[in-house]
């Protein structure tokens, strides 16, 4: 797998919060392109309640279930109320040496009552290779009501059990494992082994793609939700996302750093906290110039659990000024330091894909468009924000923004009739005033209804 790059291509999302469909495309797939040492960067922008922040919460819900964990049962709220069903699609290019896989991963999700499963699941694949492309078509299937059947096509079904009657048992098993727990079957422990080990050399190149898609979840998507800068802007917890390799094992999450308080820390996670700090300050005085985190150490401690612990506390130092604890500084400066490292990531590793719900929360504008613009130029992964900032409709090209539309049914859109010469912003702006474009990008507010409105909601606080 050391040579395979995984990189999403398109999402689509149906009858998820208030998208009845909705598909982006990443730049490189909009043109048809493949390139591994290129960056692959994609704004989604719009009026507020218009479909954005859906996007990073399906990409969520999709890690998720890649993983094979239990299905999260909030995901029932993301069901559009008028429908029991709701549906998430994924395209996917995987390139291995010289072959090139097309991949789609469907999964219909279903609700009964409070609770949400998965209905039906399904991978297709097309490969190239040497300038010949096979036919697309489904490889696994899986239908939660079709219970006699394991996975259709049985081609496939057959390729992989052979004559071991034993293993046939095992995937049965492994079917009702993941109906029971709630889980995705294709990506699931008990039936991801069988899938990936020991396989026949029919079913090899599938075992495959499974067993990518399943690493991209685990060590190469990156999913930072609002929430993310909900705790900073609390300043109660510095959510440090990182990954980072070590001893030839990948360690991948969200690194918590409490704000108001020094922590206490084990030797694994303080060498971790050590790890990431030096890696996030190879970056960081450039991009607040002179400033690195320094952890300073009190000392040992006792842990809750007896263990022997370390007492530590991350600091900002500027040049000669004395250190001051993380906490003091801005916002937005926590909020770079948060990122910093998935940021590093996804500079350096094509397979890395970053999403980012309101990238611009806190970050000073002309620094965010120096940031996307760097990205664009020079970085080899993947990143896909929301923001409201509109700065980087300057920096980028228009395959790299998306705008989201007041059409339920076809919420994500390109800009048209833009020129390489046109600045996207003015157009854009000039688009929700003046319309223009294949759908409407901005439900009209009348200003003069606003204003009476909060003149009769302050009158109704006066005559109380």
């Amino acid at each position: 797998m050391s040579n395979c790059v995984v990189r999403l291509s398109s999402l689509t999302l149906e009858n998820i919060k208030n998208v009845k469909h909705g598909t982006i495309y990443l730049p490189l797939a909009n043109k048809k392109e493949f390139n591994c040492d290129s960056s692959d960067i994609l704004g989604v922008y719009g009026q507020n309640g218009s479909g954005k922040t859906a996007i990073v919460d399906t990409l969520h819900f999709l890690q998720h279930i890649m993983l094979g964990e239990e299905l999260e049962q909030n995901i029932v709220d993301y069901i559009d109320t008028s429908s029991t069903k709701a549906e998430i699609g994924a395209d996917f290019k995987i390139s291995n040496d010289d072959i090139l896989y097309e991949v789609e991963y469907h999964i219909i999700l279903s609700r009964d009552g409070n609770v949400g499963y998965i209905d039906r699941e399904y991978l297709k694949c097309a490969t190239i290779q040497n300038g010949s492309r096979t036919t697309k078509s489904i490889f696994m299937d899986y239908s939660r009501l079709e219970a006699e059947a394991i996975f259709t096509p049985k081609k496939r079904l057959d390729e992989l059990i052979g004559k071991d009657k034993e293993k046939k048992m095992d995937l049965i098993v492994a079917r009702k494992i993941a109906e029971k727990s709630n889980c995705s079957y294709i990506f699931g422990e008990s039936s991801r082994n069988i899938f990936v080990k020991k396989t026949p050399d029919d079913f090899k190149k599938y075992a495959f793609v499974i067993n990518a898609l399943f690493n991209f979840a685990l060590k190469d998507l990156f999913v930072i939700k609002s929430s993310h800068s909900g705790v900073i802007s609390a300043k109660l917890i510095l959510p440090m996302a990182f990954r980072v390799e070590k001893e030839r094992m990948g360690m991948k999450g969200d690194f918590a750093v409490p704000l108001m308080e020094p922590a206490v820390l084990d030797a694994d996670r303080k060498a971790l906290l050590n790890e990431i700090v030096n890696q996030i300050n190879m970056v960081l005085y450039t991009i607040i110039p002179g400033m690195k985190i320094d952890i300073k150490d009190y000392g040992k401690q006792a842990m809750d659990s007896g263990e022997e612990g370390w007492k530590v506390e991350l600091m900002s130092i500027r040049g000669d000024m004395k250190p001051i604890p993380i906490r003091m500084e801005s916002e937005g400066i926590i909020k770079i330091v948060s990122i910093l490292n998935v940021l590093i990531q996804a500079f350096g590793h094509p397979s890395v894909c970053l999403v980012i719900d309101e990238l611009d929360a806190g970050i000073f504008e002309f620094m965010l468009g120096e940031l996307l613009d760097i990205f664009r130029k020079s970085a080899k992964g993947q990143l896909i924000f929301t923001s409201h900032n509109l700065r980087a409709l300057e920096m980028l090209d228009k395959e790299s923004i998306m705008f989201s539309t007041v059409n339920p049914h076809n919420r994500y859109i390109h800009m048209k009739n833009v020129k390489e010469s046109n600045n996207l912003r003015s157009t854009y702006i000039r688009s929700i005033t003046l319309g223009g474009q294949k759908e409407a990008i901005y439900e009209e507010t009348d200003s003069l209804k606003i204003a009476k409105a909060f003149r009769k909601a302050g009158r109704s606080l006066h005559n109380e």
